[in-house]
């Protein structure tokens, strides 16, 4: 266990952050595979702003990598426009 005060705060700092970072994870994880789930083309295209906004959050608030987002936006405007 840490002894220094500085150390004590880093650890409640660290678990807080992951705490925060696990539920945004979570959350683009299940409005990602909403989106997949869907199967009208029209709801889709509605959808997809909605899901790239959020992607592009994460990404600069550095939740996930810049060029994971690029990633997921690319697949998901594919999958809404092979609808």
């Amino acid at each position: 266990m840490a002894n220094h005060k500085s150390a004590l705060k880093r650890i409640r700092q660290s678990r807080a952050r992951r705490l925060r970072n696990r539920y945004y994870a979570r959350t683009m994880r299940s409005s990602v595979r909403k989106f997949r789930a869907l199967t009208d083309k029209a709801i889709a295209q509605e959808r997809l702003p909605e899901v790239v906004s959020m992607l592009d959050r994460m990404a600069s608030k550095r939740r996930i990598h810049k060029n994971k987002a690029a990633n997921l936006k690319s697949k998901l405007t594919r999958f809404a426009n092979s609808l």
